[in-house]
């Protein structure tokens, strides 16, 4: 019974992720073989072919519960054994105003965002729709805010469809960055954490600069996604709604950050033996890479093209300030 009900509605799916996974990893090693390293890391071509599939043939019904759940539940696995591998000294090099920086970041682009937004002449609802994507944490804080604030369908369809291939293309656009401006990994990690739109999409956009980069990046959008319960909370009252919203806890605190922090805490205190790292490590990875295939199956490029041009612009132009705030922030974390 459990069988029927539980895994076998994930098989088809599952498979299909873990072949375009595989895919990947024999891509990254002919990168190795012809030109002498990898210069696409498999994250990144996990994505990649994952996009290009579900944009040139579709995605079956059948195939959807599968992908998913590598899209999630498996992404937040790997992301709970990332904690293990955080070095609390090394994210402690960031310093003492990070949390600071993340909250006033997120604070400063929602407000631009929204008015961006406004002045492009969207209305209220999908500005901030756009707005809460944007500084936080994409498609979630879209799907998260839309009940709160009444948005139709029509609303939530257009801000998740732009948003979701934004943030893809970001992926690729941001290791630029750190090889043209010079950023060490700590910078690197911070920037990718306060500009990237979902977890997933920075592990693959600071896998590039190594695993401080990844650690860093990632304990920094953790904290931003945090930013989601508040936010929603102060929408609710301005709304006039606040009796009515009860969030559950687990999309104020996903138990996959709990996760990590526990885990992070052990690492932290010296309880997680030596010969179990390079094991939780290699999964965490393997898992990762399987979860980012599924995050490229679940973006069609073609729905893009139903997206009106004002949401594009103010996407686009949402993304640009928050990066211009992001790079602001780390001068004064560097001068701090």
């Amino acid at each position: 019974m459990f069988f029927n009900t539980h895994i076998k509605p994930i098989l088809p799916g599952l498979m299909l992720t873990l072949l375009v996974a595989l895919a990947a990893k024999l891509a990254e090693h002919a990168e190795h073989i012809l030109l002498g390293r990898g210069w696409v890391e498999s994250l990144v071509l996990a994505i990649l072919i994952g996009v290009v599939v579900r944009s040139l043939f579709g995605l079956a019904p059948r195939f959807c519960a599968g992908v998913r759940f590598c899209g999630k539940t498996v992404l937040e696995v790997a992301i709970v054994l990332l904690g293990a591998s955080i070095s609390a000294q090394a994210i402690g090099n960031a310093g003492g105003g990070l949390i600071v920086a993340i909250i006033a970041t997120v604070c400063i682009s929602l407000f631009f965002s929204f008015h961006i937004g406004r002045a492009l002449g969207l209305s209220k609802h999908l500005a901030v729709l756009v707005a809460c994507g944007n500084s936080i944490c994409g498609n979630s804080a879209i799907a998260a805010t839309a009940p709160v604030i009444d948005a139709d369908a029509d609303d939530v369809a257009a801000s998740i469809s732009f948003t979701a291939v934004l943030g893809v293309l970001f992926v690729f656009i941001l290791p630029m960055l750190y090889a043209g401006f010079g950023l060490s990994a700590t910078q690197y990690g911070i920037f990718s954490g306060l500009t990237v739109y979902a977890v997933p999409q920075v592990l693959a956009a600071t896998a590039p600069a190594g695993a401080l980069a990844v650690q860093v990046g990632t304990l920094v959008k953790l904290i931003r996604v945090l930013m989601l319960g508040p936010v929603i909370f102060t929408l609710a009252v301005i709304g006039g709604r606040a009796r009515e919203t009860r969030l559950p806890i687990a999309q104020v605190v996903p138990w996959f950050i709990i996760g990590f922090i526990v885990m992070m805490a052990v690492r932290s205190f010296g309880l997680v033996p030596e010969f179990a790292q390079g094991g939780m490590a290699t999964t965490s990875s393997f898992l990762t890479i399987l979860a980012m295939a599924g995050l490229g199956l679940s973006v069609d490029i073609r729905h893009v093209l139903h997206v009106g041009g004002r949401v594009i612009i103010a996407a686009l132009l949402s993304l640009m300030f928050l990066c211009a705030v992001s790079a602001g922030m780390l001068v004064l974390l560097g001068s701090a």
